[in-house]
């Protein structure tokens, strides 16, 4: 979980646009480059989200590559305007991974989260002593000023859930999640009644998967879909131990249609909000 540098997913994205303009336009990067006055190099970092456009820049470019549609025009424009935007994270870059930043973002600027977990409670969800607990077993070596940095992070996140405007979070835990003793016999009992208050909040659904399901749609583990605003797309990840992995477009349906299938067969929103509260959990 150390801190770790470099392009952001938003940087990456307008990147990843401004590439697919220019390759349309058939247009050489020398060009472009020409074009705006720059060096070669200073554009392809453009392209590659390590250094992001002026807005002035990311217009001048759409004109060269003949992008005249205004609602395309516009979209890049906001979100060359996002992509230096600061938020709250800029504080933690240094203790955090990168991937925490983007997920920060992401929870910042969805509408909509959706969650499916198999092994613990979404970040979101938890409390800051089962937080704690898992932190220090995916990191056992951090120094207790580091891990209360890290919490600190988590629990900031979590103010989405509760912003004027919060995102609407549904989330399919494993029913497996509510025995798992992270943190130790009271923790678990802490963390499940916090979970079972968060979900009479009309913004959190809560639903637990049975293990009687058996074989189920989502077999590889846990993943999130973030719905997001224009001009982004409806993204889903999975984090694995070499990092995110972020999947959009014509990859997106694989999910949405795993998480309608699991939600299909998941004890309902009554049924699960009983099921943590039960006094043998």
């Amino acid at each position: 979980m150390a801190g770790g540098q470099g392009p952001t997913l938003r940087a990456q994205w307008l990147g990843q646009l401004l590439r697919r303009y220019r390759d349309e336009a058939g247009i050489t990067l020398k060009e472009a480059a020409a074009y705006l006055k720059r060096d070669s190099s200073t554009v392809s970092r453009f392209e590659a989200g390590l250094f992001p456009p002026r807005t002035d820049d990311v217009q001048e470019l759409l004109t060269l590559y003949g992008v005249g549609d205004e609602h395309v025009r516009e979209s890049l424009r906001r979100l060359s305007l996002d992509v230096w935007q600061k938020g709250w994270w800029e504080g933690y870059t240094q203790d955090v991974d990168r991937s925490i930043v983007d997920y920060a973002w992401l929870e910042a600027r969805a509408s909509e989260i959706k969650s499916f977990n198999t092994v613990v409670i979404p970040g979101l969800l938890q409390t800051p002593a089962y937080a704690e607990a898992v932190i220090r077993a995916v990191d056992p070596d951090a120094s207790d000023a580091q891990v209360d940095r890290w919490l600190e992070v988590r629990m900031i996140r979590q103010q989405v859930l509760s912003r004027p405007k919060p995102v609407h979070l549904t989330t399919i835990l494993d029913e497996s999640i509510l025995r798992r003793p992270i943190g130790g016999a009271g923790v678990r009992a802490e963390q499940l009644a916090h979970l079972a208050n968060l979900a009479e909040r009309s913004n959190v659904v809560v639903r637990v998967l049975p293990e009687s399901v058996g074989a189920h749609a989502a077999p590889d583990g846990s993943f999130k879909i973030f719905d997001l605003p224009d001009p982004y797309p409806t993204l889903a990840c999975v984090e694995t131990p070499a990092g995110v992995i972020y999947v959009e477009d014509d990859g997106i349906t694989r999910f949405t249609a795993a998480f309608d299938r699991l939600d299909a067969v998941a004890l309902t929103p009554a049924d699960s909000v009983a099921a943590l509260r039960k006094p043998d959990r």
